[in-house]
């Protein structure tokens, strides 16, 4: 399963640039759900063993199945929607770059949690960012490529960073395994105890640096507005709920390891600095945005901020809310740009000063983008509710209470910002006249693979926030288990 992973993605990516349209987005689709039943097959059968291929060039534990998990599950989704999305186009060059495009970043997203070096974790991003950078820049506009080049250049950035990172934790392992060994996540692990404290420090400051530029961390986060406010639909929707995920989870094998080797406190205050910083400038600027994908990015680093601050409690309670944080908002971020996208389609305006009536235009997509936007609120009886309740507990049950009050405040001035921003933009009446972009237009959907997409990203929702899994559950609890939180 781990080695049809590796392949299925990349053949459609052949398909799609060397295909009709109609072949790249049917093999697009059997791809992105091929996917994700492999990664729920893998969940079902993971029982706190981790799962070996290629002789242990990939690895799947269970903390690596939430991220596969996520990834996988919102390249089904885009997959669906690109359906509607491309649908509307009529460039066979538009067509194919896109679908190649997208089914090579989502193979370079579902590769990273399952390779068994932290070395081919930092290629596996770096080839997501050189693919998703070209992505951003499709629709061939000024703003699209010049948040492209901004893009690539922070990425870049980050990512040199975030291989000094690497080097310096190779230099750490070396002292106790030898010159020669490969960067393997369970060998450093087993001797974590015995690496240099200094260098490990330095590896990790330099990791959450590097990579949290790609997980979209203040203040290394000013490429990611730009890059999702510009890219087409599907990529913003892959960026926002998969890029920044498995950029998190580099981050937390770094984590794991320092912990293991120099105390848990080290880590976890970095990740509380970090955190309360993105938290509280996106909060803020939630509240002040005119464009709506541009909202949904600055909501994405909300959650960033809030998964980083859920780490650095040290409660095992606290952890799995993060976790299910991960799946939760790659599922309401995914479905909420997919509304944006489908509102931009038929309204032709992303302004939210000039979008009014959006449930009498789009009878189906208003209505679920409002609750799109609830559950990214942390609104029940979505995932994300369940998730920070989680968090919060955690939190208090440390205890963490000063942290505990500063997150739920922020939390809710970012609640008030996006729920008045829906509500306004979506269910309010359109004025007469004909003075806002919703008043021009007919009613009905532009497409219903769109619509398909939103309800199914609804419906996974839902699930999390009622009554996830058992065995979705249980890997959960054995992640949070792994990364080994502690005082």
């Amino acid at each position: 399963m781990l080695l049809a992973i590796l392949v299925v993605p990349l053949v459609a990516a052949v398909v799609a640039w060397w295909g009709p349209t109609r072949l790249a987005q049917g093999a697009t689709v059997v791809a992105g759900a091929a996917t994700f039943g492999l990664s729920l097959a893998l969940v079902g059968r993971a029982g706190g063993r981790s799962q070996m291929a290629l002789g242990g060039w990939l690895r799947a534990d269970d903390l690596s199945l939430v991220f596969l998990l996520t990834t996988a599950f919102l390249y089904a989704l885009t997959a669906v929607f690109a359906m509607g999305y491309v649908g509307r186009r009529h460039d066979p060059r538009y067509s194919r770059r896109l679908y190649a495009g997208l089914n090579l970043f989502c193979w370079a997203m579902a590769v990273t949690p399952v390779v068994n070096s932290l070395v081919e974790i930092w290629a596996a991003l770096e080839i997501a960012s050189v693919v998703s950078a070209l992505l951003v820049a499709l629709d061939d506009t000024d703003g699209a490529a010049e948040a492209s080049w901004k893009y690539l250049i922070i990425a870049s950035m980050g990512l040199g960073i975030a291989l000094f990172g690497t080097v310096a934790m190779y230099a750490a392992g070396a002292s106790a395994l030898g010159p020669a060994y490969h960067m393997a996540i369970g060998p450093l692990l087993s001797v974590a105890h015995r690496l240099p404290p200094g260098l490990v420090r330095l590896a990790y400051l330099l990791a959450v640096l590097g990579f949290g530029t790609k997980m979209g961390l203040v203040p290394v986060h000013t490429w990611l507005p730009d890059a999702h406010s510009e890219a087409p639909t599907p990529v913003s929707a892959l960026l926002s709920g998969a890029l920044l995920a498995v950029s998190f989870y580099a981050i937390l094998r770094y984590f794991q390891i320092t912990g293991r080797a120099v105390g848990y406190a080290f880590p976890r205050e970095v990740l509380l600095g970090f955190g309360i910083t993105s938290l509280a400038l996106a909060a803020l600027y939630v509240v002040s945005q005119r464009d709506l994908k541009r909202l949904l990015a600055y909501s994405s680093i909300e959650h960033m901020g809030i998964m980083a601050i859920g780490m650095s409690f040290a409660a095992p309670l606290a952890v799995v809310g993060v976790l299910l944080q991960v799946l939760a908002h790659g599922a309401a971020k995914g479905t909420a740009f997919f509304g944006a996208g489908s509102v931009l389609a038929k309204l032709g305006t992303k302004d939210l000063r000039l979008i009014r009536g959006g449930i009498g235009v789009l009878p189906w997509t208003g209505p679920m983008l409002v609750l799109a936007v609830l559950a990214l609120s942390a609104a029940p009886p979505f995932g994300i509710f369940r998730s920070e309740f989680l968090i919060v507990a955690g939190g208090l049950s440390v205890p963490s209470d000063g942290v505990v009050a500063v997150l739920v405040g922020l939390v809710v001035l970012a609640f008030l910002g996006l729920s008045w921003w829906a509500t306004r933009t979506m269910a309010s009446p359109t004025p007469a006249g004909g003075s806002t972009a919703g008043a021009t237009v007919a009613r009905g959907e532009t497409s219903a693979w769109m619509v398909a997409a939103m309800a199914a990203g609804l419906v996974a929702l839902a699930i999390l926030g009622v009554h996830p899994p058992s065995a979705l559950s249980h890997v959960l609890s054995r992640a949070a288990s792994e990364l080994g939180v502690g005082p």
